[in-house]
């Protein structure tokens, strides 16, 4: 693929396919150098190391004609049982049911370098459903699962959330005539994914669960023990911030909010 058509599958600017490929050295903010190296190309077509290489596969084949288990194989490749499992199950000859390696890394890599066509592309009525229900104000969870419904005995039409939203954020690889924004939340970029060691906490000051609060105010004998609670209008469009106190029941209106 060209670096534009490469850009656009991956939705990045073609400036930064370019450094990606090439290289560059960029002022940072900061206006320090910063090199941008490029892109290691691996052998035999191997993208991330979380695919089975083909030195692999030849040593699934080897421990198969050996008589190990799927375990045993798991175990001495430091991969997943599920993993060498879908590995034989979809590169076995399904008449003798043999394991050929070299016949299945070329099948895997063939499959990865496929420009892969949605659902959505391929099936009008079923991107009709998704834009409709979108324009209802639904979020894609709740149209992925109202799918098996809508469509029973098709589970090709039967979508995943994340596919819904990668047709919503990236429309040229989706095919959804929608613009981002659109949704509830209003968005126009994905909100970014950390991994649970990588995420940061809103508050200074790790907070109190309810189990920890004082007996005087888990027994309503004290005044002056607030609860907080939030009130959300329809549509969730307003919003109303409160305080009760836990013994007398006195209400204040903290703050009022419109979106």
């Amino acid at each position: 693929m060209s670096n534009s058509a490469a850009c656009r599958e991956v939705g990045v600017n073609r400036k930064t396919g370019n450094r990606w490929t090439y290289g560059r050295t960029v002022k940072n903010r900061n206006g320090k150098d910063y090199v941008y190296a490029p892109i290691a190309k691996k052998k035999d077509g191997q993208v991330s190391d979380r695919f089975l290489s083909e030195d692999e596969r030849v040593q699934i084949a080897d421990l198969l004609c050996a008589g190990h288990s799927l375990r045993s194989i798991a175990r001495r490749l430091g991969r997943n049982p599920s993993t060498i499992s879908r590995e034989l199950h979809r590169n076995s000859n399904p008449a003798t049911g043999a394991y050929q390696p070299f016949q299945a890394q070329r099948r895997a890599v063939a499959r990865r370098a496929r420009s892969k066509e949605g659902k959505l592309r391929r099936d009008p009525e079923l991107k009709e459903f998704v834009e409709l229900h979108l324009g209802k104000r639904w979020s894609p969870e709740q149209i992925s699962r109202a799918l098996p419904a809508a469509f029973p005995g098709q589970p090709e039409r039967h979508l995943s959330t994340e596919t819904i939203y990668q047709a919503i954020y990236l429309p040229h690889r989706g095919g959804l005539e929608r613009a981002p924004g659109q949704l509830r939340t209003r968005r126009k970029h994905r909100r970014k994914r950390r991994r649970p060691d990588q995420r940061l906490t809103r508050f200074r000051v790790t907070g109190l669960t309810i189990n920890e609060r004082p007996t005087e105010a888990a027994g309503r004998a004290v005044p002056g023990h607030w609860e907080g609670d939030l009130i959300v209008g329809k549509d969730n469009r307003s919003a109303i911030g409160t305080l009760v106190d836990r013994t007398t029941r006195y209400v204040k209106r903290v703050a009022s909010f419109l979106f």
